[in-house]
C-alpha cells in the first residue's frame, strides 16, 4: 500500500485509524471549532434543535465577531448579541469582543490557538489559513459547525493531494500573495477541487510565516480542501512566540505518498501578479498591464492584513502621497498588529500619505462596510476574492494584488508596481 500525505496522516490520527485513503469517509475528533458573526448565529440556532445541550468543550471553540464589527447596523448588532449571549451562557473561553477581536484567521494563530497537527474546522471558507502552521484546517457550513460544537466531531471525505515544490528565492517586492495568485492563475479556480494543496521544497525557507499564511489562506480560491506547509525552524520560532508551552504533533508526508499532480514553482522567476475581474484565476503580471485607472485601494483582510503586509505597504508609500481622488483604506488584521504598526511608525506613514486606518474588521472584503464600491468603480485590493459584486455594486471591478502593488497603485492612481515610483 502507498504512503500518506501530511493531511491524510493528520486525519487518520484524529479518526483513530492507522491508515486512510483518498475518498474514504471518516469521523474525526476536532481540536478547534471556529465561527464568526455571520455564520455562528445560524449554527447556534441549529444547536437549539439538538437533544444534546451545551458544547463539547468550552476551550475548543473560538467565536470571533469580525465581519460587521464594530456593528454597522441593527441586524449586525443582533447577530453579535446572539453570539455574545451564547458565549456567556456556555462559558466559551475563546470569545473575542470588540477591543480584543481581530480578523479571525489572523487572530487565532496570533493567540496560539492553532498549532501543528491540529484538526480545525471553521464556518468560514478561509479557515484553510492555519495549514501554514502544519495543521489540517478547512471551512465548513454552519450546520457542521453546530454539530462540531455539540459533539467535538466532524465527518470528512479524505482528500487526494497536489504537491507544489517551491524552489528559489523571491525578488524584493514579490510576496506570498504573488505566489498563490500565480498558482491559481496556473491551475484555475477549480484546479485543486476538494484536494489538499501541499507545499514542500527548499524554497519554503525563503517565505515568511506571513507569506505562508497568505498562501494557505487562498487555497480555497483554487477549490482546495486545505493548504498545508511542513513544520520547519521558522514555524517553531513562531510557535515559541505565540503558543509557548503548548503541545503539538508534527506530521510529515511519507516518501511514497501519492499525489494527483506535482508542480514546481521557482520563486526567483515570479513577478508581481494581479488577478483581474471577476475570478482569482484571471491573472496578469504587472509589467504587462496597460494603464488601468482606479478609484480605491484596500490593504488588509485575513489574506494581507498582517504586520509584514503593513510594513511592505508603508515602505512603498513612505515619502509619497495617495493620488488625488483615490481612497486608500488600511486595515490592520488584529489589535496587536495595529499596536505594532503604531509603535513602528507605520500608521503615521499611512496617515501622512493621505490613507485612512480602520479598526480590525473584514469590512470591505465582502462588500460589508468601510469601503463599499459604487457603480463602475475599480478597486485594487489585497483581499482574496474578486467575484461579481463582491465589494459592492454589481458592475464595480476588483483587482487582487499584493500589498506592494496596492500601495504603489494608491500613489499613482492606476495599477502599478513599486518600480514605477522609483523603488
Amino acid at each position: 500500500m502507498s504512503g500518506m500525505t501530511m493531511s491524510q496522516k493528520i486525519l487518520a490520527a484524529h479518526a483513530g485509524l492507522d491508515k486512510v485513503e483518498a475518498g474514504q469517509l471518516i469521523e474525526a475528533n476536532l481540536d478547534l471549532v471556529l465561527g464568526n458573526d455571520i455564520t455562528s448565529p445560524v449554527a447556534i440556532n441549529e444547536m437549539s434543535k439538538f437533544t444534546t445541550k451545551g458544547v463539547f468543550d468550552k476551550d475548543k471553540i473560538a467565536l470571533v465577531p469580525d465581519h460587521f464589527v464594530p456593528n454597522k447596523d441593527i441586524k449586525s448588532a443582533e447577530n453579535c448579541k446572539c453570539v455574545r449571549e451564547f458565549a456567556r451562557k456556555n462559558e466559551i473561553t475563546n470569545y473575542f469582543e470588540v477591543g480584543k477581536m481581530g480578523i479571525e484567521h489572523a487572530l487565532l494563530p496570533e493567540q496560539g490557538l492553532t498549532v501543528p497537527g491540529d484538526l480545525i474546522i471553521g464556518a468560514d471558507s478561509h479557515t484553510c489559513t492555519y495549514g501554514a502552521l502544519g495543521a489540517f484546517s478547512t471551512g465548513i457550513g454552519s450546520t457542521d459547525m453546530a454539530a462540531g460544537m455539540a459533539t467535538g466531531k466532524g465527518w470528512f471525505k479524505v482528500p487526494s493531494a497536489i504537491k507544489f515544490n517551491i524552489i528559489g528565492k523571491p525578488s524584493k517586492w514579490v510576496s506570498g500573495k504573488d505566489v498563490i495568485l500565480h498558482i491559481i492563475g496556473m491551475i484555475g479556480v477549480d484546479g485543486a477541487l476538494y484536494k489538499s494543496m501541499e507545499f514542500v521544497g527548499e524554497g519554503i525557507k525563503n517565505l515568511s510565516m506571513d507569506d505562508r499564511f497568505t498562501i494557505a489562506n487562498m487555497a480555497i480560491e483554487a477549490g482546495g480542501k486545505n493548504g498545508i506547509f511542513p513544520v520547519d525552524e521558522l514555524t517553531i520560532k513562531y510557535l515559541d512566540e505565540h503558543a509557548p508551552g503548548k503541545k503539538y504533533t508534527v506530521f510529515e508526508a511519507d516518501e511514497d505518498a501519492v499525489y494527483d499532480e506535482e508542480y514546481t514553482i521557482d520563486l526567483s522567476t515570479l513577478k508581481s501578479t494581479v488577478s483581474f475581474p471577476h475570478l482569482p484565476e484571471n491573472t496578469h503580471v504587472v509589467d504587462e498591464i496597460d494603464d488601468i485607472k482606479i478609484d480605491q485601494v484596500v490593504i488588509g483582510s485575513c489574506t494581507n492584513g498582517r504586520l509584514d503586509d503593513l510594513r511592505c505597504a508603508a515602505e512603498v508609500i513612505k515619502g509619497h502621497h495617495v493620488a488625488e481622488g483615490i481612497r486608500c483604506i488600511v486595515i490592520p488584521a488584529t489589535q496587536n498588529i495595529f499596536l505594532k504598526a503604531m509603535e513602528e511608525g507605520l500608521v503615521k506613514t499611512f496617515v501622512e500619505a493621505g490613507a485612512i486606518i480602520s479598526t480590525p474588521t473584514c469590512g470591505p472584503c465582502l462588500g460589508g462596510y468601510m469601503g463599499v464600491l459604487a457603480s463602475g468603480e475599480k478597486c485594487v485590493s489585497t483581499t482574496n476574492r474578486n467575484f461579481v459584486g463582491r465589494m459592492g455594486a454589481i458592475d464595480s471591478e476588483i483587482y487582487l494584488a499584493s500589498p506592494a502593488v496596492a500601495a504603489a497603485s494608491a500613489i499613482t492612481g492606476k495599477i502599478s508596481q513599486p518600480s514605477e515610483i522609483g523603488l
